[in-house]
């Protein structure tokens, strides 16, 4: 009258699924570079905490009499474990079994997972590794489907708990959806990539010729397209990236980050702060330093290096408060807000937002891209929607004018609706125009007419410099205040504890959805 015949099966199938596709199949990964889907798992989820959902679902055989033969599991692994102590929900690939192919075998199986996140509103993280849709389903489903997936929350689920894709494979069509309906993603320089499709298709419907790297490898993805937010040297280091980035984030949105230890001196001042800005408006520095001494040492978490790269964005933390930190890098085409730099502004204005972390504007933009290139690739209208995305967000905010906020996107330095809180340091300047630029526009004949044309722009440049002061704008409390630059840390440290106050009575509010 036991059971254990059953239970004999149960662990005769889950031997199956543990086996993936197979010896040879897992020695092909291998010989790639690449690690099986289990083995990833253990990579990432804390040692003896997943708990597997689904491990029986797949396809098996059964002989004359009606029994269990053997089993092909289905190649997408589904479960829960912790992740630096905290509860989260994974859905892997297994590439081993029909290319990791999403459709090959049980679609409900990784929608479940995502659905299981969002209905318990914990953390979830994909390990992508599939190449979407198989032609070989046609025969044997006997019909074609309209494209998607009625249950799949995958909106919903930005809008309730952190989305990690992590590209492992080359993930074309569905699969470069999963990877990039993300809060973070990341891919593995070399052995990973992402398109809508691959060289085949590509070859087929355009008659290009291009392999799978050149198509969706990580200079594309992380630099050009800006599909990928970030690029990891090898599986282990997109792993860690993917925990690095959820220890800045909280469970869900109804909650906030949690404060790290506090292990830096919230009264630390740099004496290299107060000359890093050179007195050569020509001139440019390293912001990355700046941000390095005034947040907490060791901290830093940067987003989208690459892609947009005139303007910086990192997760870190104040006094062990998570922030998100902006910056403009002078370096890179000025500063200015390009398209790609106001598309990431969007993005992250919107994670920031949507999971209660204050942020903190380093701020020296020098206006708008300019020139027809710009134009033509519709810049104007990415930096409107990044102000609408400033302007509708509720998080905490507080700017550092470290030396330019001109025009438009200078405008943008902060949320002009609520308090604007804004600090300046010496170095900053401002206006609707850049100053030259402005002196050109206004006195071109003269300036053509005068005997030294030069000398008399300089002429004009040194009377308009006086009204540029900041000491002017704060005479009209136009700004906060001006300070010593050594004072920024310990100032934003005091704010960063009154902006955790607010943001834990903001738990649960999301204005909307947040977007890719």
């Amino acid at each position: 009258m036991s059971w254990k015949p059953e239970i004999d099966e149960l662990k005769r199938r889950e031997g199956f699924a543990r086996a993936l596709g197979g010896e040879k199949a897992i020695a092909y990964q291998h010989s790639i570079g690449k690690n099986s889907a289990r083995e990833r798992i253990d990579m990432l989820i804390d040692d003896g905490t997943f708990r597997e959902f689904g491990i029986a679902a797949g396809r098996a055989s059964y002989d004359e009499d009606g029994n269990f033969v053997e089993a092909t599991p289905s190649n997408a692994i589904i479960g829960k474990g912790r992740v630096d102590g905290r509860k989260t929900v994974i859905s892997v690939d297994d590439f081993t079994i029909r290319g990791g192919s999403s459709e090959a075998t049980i679609s409900e199986k990784w929608v479940y997972a995502e659905r299981y996140a969002h209905e318990m509103q914990l953390p979830f993280v994909r390990l992508v590794d599939t190449a979407g849709g198989s032609v070989k389903l046609l025969e044997q489903s006997g019909s074609t489907k309209i494209p998607g997936y009625p249950t799949w929350p995958v909106t919903q689920l930005l809008a309730t708990v952190p989305v990690v894709g992590v590209a492992m494979g080359a993930c074309a069509g569905l699969g470069a959806i999963k990877v990039g309906a993300s809060h973070f993603s990341v891919m593995v320089k070399g052995t990973s990539q992402v398109f809508a499709a691959g060289p085949p298709v590509v070859e087929a419907a355009m008659g290009t010729d291009i392999d799978k790297e050149e198509l969706g490898g990580w200079r594309v993805q992380t630099r050009d397209g800006g599909a990928v937010d970030n690029a990891a040297n090898d599986e282990a280091d997109a792993l860690d990236q993917a925990r690095r980035f959820l220890s800045y984030m909280p469970k869900n949105v109804h909650a906030v980050p949690e404060r790290g230890p506090e292990t830096d001196d919230p009264d630390r001042r740099e004496a290299a702060l107060l000359d890093v800005i050179p007195r050569n408006k020509r001139k440019v520095y390293k912001v990355r330093d700046i941000l390095a001494m005034v947040l907490d040492q060791g901290s830093i978490f940067e987003i989208g290096r690459h892609n947009g790269p005139s303007i910086i964005t990192c997760l870190a933390r104040l006094n062990g408060y998570v922030v998100g930190a902006m910056a403009n890098d002078p370096y890179m085409s000025g500063g200015a807000m390009t398209r790609t730099s106001a598309q990431k502004v969007e993005k992250f204005v919107d994670l920031c937002d949507t999971f209660h972390i204050p942020i903190v504007n380093f701020t020296d933009q020098p206006g708008v891209m300019p020139g027809l290139a710009a134009e033509k690739s519709g810049t104007i209208r990415s930096v409107l929607k990044a102000l609408a995305a400033i302007e509708q967000s509720e998080t905490p905010w507080v700017s550092i004018i470290l030396r330019r906020a001109v025009g438009l996107a200078g405008g943008m330095h902060g949320r002009k609706r609520s308090i604007n809180l804004r600090f300046a340091w010496p170095s900053a300047s401002w206006g609707s125009l850049p100053l030259e630029g402005g002196i050109r526009a206004a006195y071109r004949k003269e300036i053509d007419a005068a005997p030294d044309p030069d000398a008399r722009l300089a002429e004009l440049e040194d009377h308009y410099a006086q009204f540029t002061s900041p000491f002017r704008t704060a005479e009209k409390f136009g700004v906060i205040d001006i300070i010593d630059p050594r004072e920024t840390r310990p100032l934003l440290c005091d704010w960063v504890e009154e902006a955790h106050a607010v943001t834990e009575t903001q738990v649960g509010i999301v204005s909307r959805t947040m977007r890719p």
